[in-house]
């Protein structure tokens, strides 16, 4: 297949790129770059250090013989332009990764609450709308968030997408129907992606398009089977207290000798996949498309649930590492329980990886070797979800240094 990976320079987007294009599929990266303006921005750079685009898909070609080809292009600010790339080229499939992806990062401020919107909203009405507007009957995968259910719980596990509802009519009869799951998104990030939802309804059911959304979680690991091909392919590695996702910047801190930063109770239940198992689902959805007709597919992309805390633990006796208990900077339940159906894609052949302790070695030790790049004054997370969490973050004595060391 032809297939065009909007967003492909990132951190999901560059390994699956790798992994279609070691598949045979002809691969496009169409990215604005804006993940590595955002690094210049915040003043922190991946801990892995990552060559250009052009330089990471030449080594590619190098190393497999398969070329993968990039492009330039900005679909929330360029529509014309893409459209015009798409009536041109007309992929038979199309990954959405181009959005802006960490909820701490889109909270800082009313300008970056701004940008999240406007990029990621714009982003996905544009490729929706050409799509129409050229008849382009290609396969659209998107990834979305597990955070778009929120993290509460009714003592029953999340369906993939989909709830089945009984509604009182007016004869007094109960009928069924299935809805959307609700939405309950935590910040602006997971409410661009509960819009996204919506958007997705709408051109399903009213042009026939064919999508498939991916409700992932957090997303952990840092090598597939093509990263570790040559040292110039390998993935970003975020550790910040924007970018840095809670597992990764626990392997990070631990391999620093940096205390691991719990926030709050560290009672929150998160959902995880492992990288390799995240490409690997994106294979598995193309080759599962839906019809010209059907409902939006939608599957939960994750292979296990997991509380901070007890992540934090696990890390402490694996390492030696010490445990910092900190303020939480978000607005959220201090416990919560998530269980979470992923039949989908275990019945379409996906044998998860989980968390054991070689794989989680395998980071540390990648974390160990490049430690000379970590700034260790941007690990903790500091963007708040409201004014008044921010004023007493600032009026704490201890803040930003760590406290409550166990």
């Amino acid at each position: 297949m032809k297939i065009a990976v909007l967003g492909g320079d990132g951190f999901v987007g560059w390994p699956t790129s790798l992994h279609l294009s070691d598949l045979g599929h002809e691969v496009h990266i169409i990215d604005n770059l804006s993940r590595r303006w955002i690094d210049a921005e915040l003043g922190v750079q991946s801990l892995t250090p990552m060559d250009s685009i052009q330089e990471r898909t030449r080594i590619w070609k190098q190393e497999t013989g398969n070329t993968i080809h990039f492009h330039l292009i900005d679909i929330a600010e360029d529509y014309q332009v893409f459209k015009n790339w798409l009536s041109a080229n007309r992929p038979d499939a199309i990954i959405h990764f181009a959005e802006q992806r960490a909820a701490p990062y889109s909270m800082k401020s009313d300008q970056h609450k701004n940008y999240t919107v406007n990029n990621n909203v714009n982003g996905t009405h544009h490729l929706l709308n050409a799509m129409v507007e050229l008849d382009l009957d290609a396969h659209l995968v998107h990834l979305g968030t597990m955070g778009v259910y929120g993290y509460s719980t009714v003592g029953a596990a999340i369906p993939e997408g989909y709830l089945n509802v009984g509604i009182d009519t007016m004869a007094g009869e109960t009928v069924r129907q299935e809805i959307l799951y609700p939405a309950n998104p935590g910040s602006i990030y997971h409410m661009t992606k509960c819009l996204d939802q919506l958007l997705f309804q709408f051109y399903a059911k009213n042009d026939a398009l064919r999508i498939t959304d991916l409700h992932q979680g957090i997303v952990w690991g840092t090598h597939t089977d093509q990263t570790r091909r040559h040292d110039q392919l390998i993935n970003r590695f975020d550790y910040d207290g924007d970018y840095g996702t809670v597992l990764n910047r626990f392997l990070i801190q631990a391999a620093i000798d940096y205390p691991l930063t719990v926030h709050g109770t560290g009672g929150q239940t998160r959902a995880f996949i492992h990288i390799q198992d995240s490409v690997r689902c994106i294979e598995l959805a193309l080759k599962s498309a839906p019809k010209r007709g059907d409902r939006v597919k939608v599957f939960n992309q994750m292979t296990e649930t997991h509380r901070v805390r007890d992540l934090a633990e696990m890390i402490s006796k694996m390492t030696g590492a010490k445990i910092a208990w900190l303020p939480n900077p978000r607005k959220e339940a201090p416990e919560n329980d998530l269980v979470v159906e992923n039949k989908q894609f275990l019945d379409l052949g996906l044998n998860p990886t989980t968390l054991e302790e070689g794989l989680l070695s395998e980071v540390v030790d990648v974390a160990k070797k490049f430690a000379y790049r970590v700034d260790r004054s941007r690990v903790p997370a500091v963007s708040a979800w409201t004014k008044d969490i921010a004023e007493g973050v600032e009026r704490d004595p201890e803040h930003p240094r760590l406290r409550s060391v166990s």
